[in-house]
């Protein structure tokens, strides 16, 4: 569905991604790990147009990205859930999610509701006032209206309460049985891993790992090095 072939991505001077190539498959949940600074960010700023490569390949669905400006990559079925969630803060949320609401979309305003009744109970509340898991859920929810099939996620569990970051996980399961496709940034290594059908490691802006969450664990000589975890694993 989804192929990255040596992209060369820079801020200004500052050359990050360093000949990149992953893929993603058609319903397949693929992770990207990293330590801080890797180049995770970047790689979904790059697909989304938002930090165009300046050389390389991003093809979807056969159709090149490259060149393409972030709204018109949206339409064609790509939607990024950043880090930062995006949220309007003085929009209610039921303001936040009227912006996204695509006619065509699989998931209408009703339908994602039903997957989010925390949501359902805040729509009249203003973004700023919303929790962080609820920002995140919004976040989410906002994504699926626009009817995405490939789903790019930014640390999607990022200072949210143990919790709230089951609910989150749990929300991943169930798009990943609709058959949506996912690029998922993560320094939740344990969660990405119970989540990923594939991984990709990440080190200064290129791959330096690529298997199965299985193969990861085995190999404690990439986790140590990369993700700074242990001998006993990546849940420590």
């Amino acid at each position: 569905m989804l192929e990255l072939h040596a992209i060369q991505t820079y801020y200004g001077l500052a050359h990050v991604l360093h000949g990149l190539s992953l893929g993603v498959g058609e319903a397949e949940v693929v992770a990207l790990l990293g330590r801080n600074g890797a180049g995770k960010t970047t790689t979904l700023r790059s697909i989304s147009g938002l930090t165009p490569p300046r050389s390389g390949r991003i093809r979807y669905k056969g159709r090149n990205l490259i060149g393409l400006a972030p709204h018109r990559i949206a339409r064609l079925g790509i939607a990024l859930v950043p880090e930062t969630r995006g949220i309007f803060s003085y929009l209610s949320a039921r303001e936040n999610l009227a912006i996204a609401e695509r006619p065509a979309s699989r998931w209408p305003l009703e339908a994602v509701l039903e997957r989010f009744p925390r949501l359902k109970e805040r729509l009249q509340s203003k973004g700023r006032d919303l929790s962080g898991g609820e920002q995140q859920m919004l976040a989410i929810a906002r994504a699926l209206l626009t009817g995405p099939e490939l789903l790019l996620l930014d640390e999607p569990s990022q200072g949210l309460a143990p919790l709230v970051v089951n609910d989150v996980m749990s929300t991943i399961r169930d798009l990943r049985a609709e058959h949506v496709s996912m690029l998922i940034v993560e320094q939740n290594a344990e969660m990405a891993l119970q989540l990923a059908d594939r991984v990709y490691v990440m080190d200064h802006g290129t791959v330096v790992f690529e298997g199965t969450p299985a193969r990861l664990r085995a190999d404690t000589q990439v986790t140590a090095t990369y993700l700074g975890v242990g001998n006993s694993g990546t849940g420590t």
